[in-house]
């Protein structure tokens, strides 16, 4: 891609996204938090400061182990915390860790200057992926260093492909590459990235472990379960619900939490109107949690806690296009996780299979066949959810290195 298509490819983004927020909410908070731009870097108490930039909500859960680690050690830090996605800023835009939370501007020359000369930041927390020229190439002009967290490259990215000369260049402007395997390391070293990258593994363990072990129990889904066995279905798209209905009317006497991965009120209404019976979150009293057969959770940030009280965990999104959702939400509680066929791009998802707690379904009638054999066999529950634990566990450490990588460079210095 040239530069020219690239700018072409921004206009006619955002010209769209404008369009859209006529009718589309997520859109007009897409175009509004725009609007917000830091205005200098004197409204910025002194001392140094970091900037992590995360597309999204999963993006900013896998950087954020490496974030709260820095803070713990060095409370004086500043954080200055920036998403593309309306879903990303509006769950985070009180997130306590951060000094400030913004969107980030559309990428050009000068909102890329501007934005940068504002905030002033000593290093930079670029995660995952989501490469924006403008701001890179500025900030190496600057020479402020900047480091991707938890890279994952893949064959079929632009940066392998006779077109990729522009995203080659963004990779360029890194100071260091920080990547989930080893496959990923080998792939950038076949294009003449070789000195700046390490294999640090995928904070997304060190996150979910630290939710685990500082778990806050949830008192009425407690009341709502005790007793019974329960199925956990987080992040469910529709063809996942389709796949669960004829086993939540065949099985009243097993309790269901379905956490649909789109809470917007429309869909909700969808999602109540398939589970005959079912109750939202949001509705769930003393009274009725005893009673009830099916909790619909209206609301986003609960489900990391949710698989904990679940016998049987499924995850949603595999039978989408872009693939299952994060498994390891529920394999660090040691339980057996159930999804769809399409999880090939994620490796923990294909690892989990060939550990054979992670089960992959074809359609709903393979589900109620793992369902049964799984619900009349505890000890077989056991066995898998502890292989899905020490799983999780023997993968740690990755924010560690990375933060060791940053007090070795003695960025946190003056």
């Amino acid at each position: 891609m040239s530069l020219y298509l690239y700018r072409l490819f921004i206009f006619l983004y955002t010209t769209g996204i404008k369009i859209a927020a006529i009718w589309n909410p997520k859109a007009r908070f897409w175009i509004k938090g725009r609007k917000e731009f830091p205005s200098s870097d004197a409204d910025l108490h002194p001392g140094k400061r970091v900037w992590m930039h995360c597309a999204s909500l999963g993006e900013f859960e896998q950087g954020r182990p490496v974030l709260e680690q820095l803070k713990k050690e060095q409370p004086g830090l500043q954080i200055i915390l920036t998403f593309f996605s309306s879903s990303g800023y509006e769950v985070c835009k009180n997130y306590p860790g951060a000094d400030h939370v913004f969107y980030l501007p559309s990428d050009s020359p000068q909102n890329a200057k501007k934005f940068i000369e504002n905030i002033n930041p000593d290093f930079v927390l670029w995660v995952k992926y989501e490469y924006w020229y403008f701001y890179l190439r500025e900030l190496k002009r600057r020479n402020i260093p900047v480091f991707l967290v938890s890279g994952i490259f893949l064959p079929n990215q632009p940066f392998f492909k006779w077109y990729g000369g522009l995203w080659k260049k963004m990779l360029g402007f890194f100071d260091h590459l920080f990547v989930q395997n080893v496959p990923s390391k080998i792939a950038l070293e076949k294009i003449g990235f070789i000195t700046n990258v390490s294999v640090s593994g995928d904070t997304r363990f060190d996150r979910v472990i630290t939710i685990a072990e500082n778990f806050e129990p949830i008192d009425i889904i407690q009341k709502f379960c005790s007793g019974h066995q329960v199925i956990v279905a987080g992040s469910t798209w529709e063809e996942d619900e389709e796949e669960l209905i004829h086993f939540v009317k065949a099985n009243p006497s097993v309790k269901f939490i379905i956490a649909p991965h789109n809470v917007d009120s429309e869909n909700l209404k969808d999602v109540k109107k398939e589970f005959k019976g079912a109750i939202y979150f949001s509705e769930l009293t003393e009274a009725f949690a005893t009673a009830a057969h099916i909790v619909i959770i209206d609301n986003v940030g609960m489900l990391s806690r949710l698989y904990k009280y679940g016998t049987i965990t499924y995850v949603g999104g595999g039978f989408t296009a872009s693939g299952v959702h994060n498994v390891l939400e529920a394999a660090v509680y040691g339980k057996p996780v159930i999804y769809g066929p399409e999880y090939e791009k994620y490796v923990e998802a294909k690892e989990l299979v060939y550990r054979n707690s992670g089960i992959s379904i074809q359609n709903a009638l393979e589900l109620e066949t793992e369902l049964k054999r799984l619900l009349e066999d505890k000890d077989e529950i056991n066995r898998l959810g502890e292989i899905s634990k020490n799983y999780v566990y023997t993968r740690s450490g990755a924010s560690k290195k990375i933060v060791d990588y940053i007090y070795e460079k003695r960025l946190l210095t003056n």
